[in-house]
């Protein structure tokens, strides 16, 4: 039985999982290294929940009960209890894998580790541990309350157990689990980022403005958002973490980051959490 989850990092990700699995109920341990951070994150779980309130989807005492439901916390020794720990830090293999080398020394031995990576290998983080077989790719989607996807990957060790409890807590959630093996961008980001990196390469080779492109996408495909639009929201640091983890992943130029992109990474433009990146915020 999963009751408590931890969740590490109270950015957007972060505080979006805690808020999903708070609102079903389940007791949260959200932690992040600085009290700036998670008061930042508690400040955007209670904007979101105050959104459903004045919506009528949600009563007031219910949105304190499900505030009251999260506890954050600076120290990772705050986590050693949890059943389910639910890793949402910075898309870099490095620092995720001192994550899961820490949670495995804290917690129980039956505890599943769990990862929110968009592209990073669930077996090479599984290896990090002395439990691979309870390590699983939980991978949301922004924004999580209301994205309906949960992407779980199976990292090479990955057991069924670990599976078929993360598939019925992904159902608690509210949210649909789909299954993919353990690949570099596992479905998503395989086919969502090359789409990204290609509109760049089209902007920085001058084929249309940034408006014609997202529009074309949008009016011609039916997106609901334009690829630049979309590399904006996402963050174009973290495009670039994923196209490198294709790129070095598979060994394919197709998954070569556009110059562009890099440039405006080196800028600090990175998108609308910056205030700039393909467009101005």
């Amino acid at each position: 039985m999963i009751e408590t989850i931890g969740v590490i990092g109270a950015g957007t990700m972060g505080n979006g999982i805690a808020q999903v699995a708070a609102r079903a109920g389940h007791k949260i341990i959200l932690r992040d290294v600085k009290d700036e951070f998670l008061q930042r994150g508690m400040a955007a779980i209670d904007k979101s929940l105050q959104r459903d309130v004045d919506k009528e989807r949600l009563k007031e005492e219910e949105k304190r009960a499900i505030i009251n439901r999260i506890q954050s916390a600076t120290e990772m020794s705050a986590l050693k209890d949890c059943d389910l720990v639910i890793e949402a830090v910075t898309e870099d293999v490095n620092v995720k894998t001192d994550v899961f080398r820490q949670l495995d020394e804290l917690t129980r031995p039956e505890a599943i580790l769990a990862s929110n990576t968009s592209s990073i290998s669930i077996t090479k983080l599984g290896a990090a541990t002395g439990r691979p077989d309870k390590v699983i790719g939980m991978h949301f989607m922004n924004p999580v309350p209301v994205m309906k996807l949960v992407e779980i990957i199976r990292g090479i060790a990955t057991s069924d157990e670990t599976f078929e409890t993360v598939r019925d807590l992904t159902l608690k959630l509210d949210k649909t689990p789909l299954e993919c093996n353990d690949l570099p961008g596992f479905v998503s980001n395989r086919v969502l980022m090359p789409m990204i990196n290609e509109a760049i390469f089209a902007l920085y080779e001058n084929v249309a403005t940034r408006e014609s492109i997202d529009g074309i996408m949008k009016l011609g495909m039916n997106h609901p958002m334009g690829p630049l639009t979309l590399a904006d929201f996402i963050g174009l640091d973290v495009c670039l973490a994923i196209l490198n983890v294709l790129h070095d992943g598979f060994g394919d130029p197709k998954y070569r980051p556009c110059p562009l992109l890099k440039r405006y990474v080196d800028a600090g433009w990175l998108g609308r959490k910056t205030g700039r990146g393909f467009y101005e915020y």
